[in-house]
């Protein structure tokens, strides 16, 4: 058996980046940007009014103006400001020539024409200059994941499409007789195919484009036929048949369907009957058939793996401080994510950890991860934990 963190090493080798795609930037939420952009446009584009009120060559308390027009936003005053004019002027209008300052309209008396600055006047002249945002050439580094803060800046730089990484297309094949698709009827010996509809949630939401293969059936004959449709994926995920058993047929068909296997057991639980190598064209990733292990170890190597195929970097899930707020047992010579639940006051492990209980997996926000060998702690230690 080999270490979580040796486990990641290897597929990390495994993974191969992928290449960039141009999709509208009202599709670029969620993406990695996989070129870096820079601005075609200076923000604001001219002096703007950061304030309403009027734009005035200088300012003292009592000085009168007259005003001679006024600039809204998408409306400019077109022609200067001399000595004794004002121009009315709204939040982010261009500051028309020669005014050196906004007085907001809250410091100014008007009559008519006439505005008279109030004793309140402020030294805040309330001008936004141009570029302050941003200037035409600058940059926005990738790789980087695209927030909805992102896009807006991207839209306000005037790019309306966006270079992105290709989205890792994931082909999931769950492997078992005992296995049914949800909704249908199933038999006396048989459960529902969980796992799949749980990696395709969880793949889905960390910028993956998954999809769930027919069910293969403990034969040869089934597993080779599941691999035949894997067609142009990136990664092959198998759920279940990874052990040794009997029936656990999917190291030996893949090999002889030509993969490369990198390795086959970690020492972890849940998860340790893990395997990977490459098939064909696509990394291939075996996961253990425990709905709780084959989750467990979506979070801790598929997820990973993803982010190091959409250029984000090739390092283990970043891990948070909690402290306990009950005590532990002793470890043992495997590390250890157990279902936790995380509160204000810290994080406690759940009482059942056996790794076929979902409802468990469900009742958890964290997974507390325990090193091997880890002595007992107490309530008040520091602990570390994968958020879920």
């Amino acid at each position: 058996m080999i270490t979580v963190a040796q486990a990641l090493d290897q597929l990390f080798a495994l993974a191969r980046p992928l290449e960039a795609e141009t999709v509208p930037l009202s599709a670029a939420a969620g993406r990695v940007l996989a070129r870096p952009v820079t601005a075609r446009r200076d923000q604001p584009p001219f002096p703007a009014s950061a304030m309403d009120g009027y734009a005035v060559p200088q300012a003292t308390p009592g000085a009168r103006f007259t005003v001679i027009g006024e600039s809204a936003a998408g409306s400019r005053f077109d022609g200067p400001v001399g000595p004794g004019q004002a121009v009315r002027i709204f939040t982010g209008a261009p500051v028309p020539q020669g005014a050196t300052r906004i007085v907001i309209q809250e410091d100014t008396m008007r009559e008519g024409d006439t505005i008279t600055l109030r004793d309140t006047l402020d030294d805040n002249p309330y001008i936004r200059p141009a570029g302050t945002d941003f200037r035409i050439g600058d940059t926005v580094a990738a790789p980087r994941l695209l927030s909805s803060r992102d896009v807006a800046l991207l839209a306000a730089m005037n790019i309306a499409e966006v270079p992105v990484t290709r989205k890792p297309r994931v082909a999931l094949i769950s492997t078992g007789d005992e296995l049914v698709m949800p909704g249908d009827t199933p038999g006396p010996d048989q459960i529902i195919a969980s796992n799949t509809f749980g990696l395709h949630a969880l793949l889905r939401d960390i910028g993956a484009a998954p999809r769930i293969l027919p069910i293969a059936r403990d034969t040869a004959a089934s597993l080779t036929h599941a691999f035949d449709l894997v067609e142009d994926a990136d990664l092959v995920i198998t759920i279940g048949g990874a052990s040794v058993g009997d029936h656990d047929l999917v190291a030996r068909v893949a090999a002889e369907l030509g993969m490369e296997r990198a390795f086959h057991k970690v020492a972890m639980r849940p998860g340790k009957p893990l395997m990977s190598g490459r098939l064909r064209d696509a990394m291939m990733i075996g996961l253990p058939g425990n709905p709780v292990s084959a989750m467990v170890c979506g979070h801790v190597f598929v997820a990973p793996v993803i982010r190091a195929m959409l250029g984000l970097g090739a390092a283990p899930a970043p891990r948070r401080r909690a402290t306990l707020t009950a005590p532990l047992e002793p470890n043992g010579k495997r590390e250890h994510y157990m279902r936790a639940q995380l509160t204000d006051d810290g994080i406690a492990a759940l009482d059942r950890q056996d790794s076929s209980l979902l409802s468990v997996l469900g009742a958890a926000n964290a997974l507390l991860v325990r090193p091997v060998d880890d002595p007992a702690r107490a309530i008040g230690e520091q602990v570390d934990y994968l958020p879920l």
